[in-house]
């Protein structure tokens, strides 16, 4: 239960990442509630999860996720720069969150 905890932590880091950037610094008042909901609670499925698994494995894979899917959805939502190096990257990441997941 703990590891389905932390995937709805980091899907909803993912959810106040891009968020932020819907509400124009905070001058937009659903989405900046919307943000703010989703940051409370990416914390609080994060603590849950914390009950049964380590802080170092739980952490790099709730930011690790963060990171990927924040990154996909730039590039999706936003345009964002596609390059190779950069999608390599966001493979040695989601390598690094596979890896922690099989050794934890």
């Amino acid at each position: 239960m703990a590891w389905l905890f932390l995937l709805i932590a980091g899907l909803c880091e993912i959810a106040w990442a891009i968020g932020l950037k819907f509400t124009e610094g905070f001058a937009r008042l659903l989405p900046t509630i919307g943000t703010v909901v989703a940051m409370a609670a990416s914390i609080g499925f994060l603590g849950l999860a914390l009950k049964s698994l380590p802080v170092g494995t739980a952490y790099a894979v709730w930011t690790g996720i963060g990171t990927v899917g924040t990154t996909a959805l730039g590039i999706y939502l936003f345009n964002e720069p596609v390059t190779l190096f950069r999608l390599a990257c966001i493979g040695f990441i989601l390598l690094g969150i596979i890896g922690l997941k099989i050794t934890s």
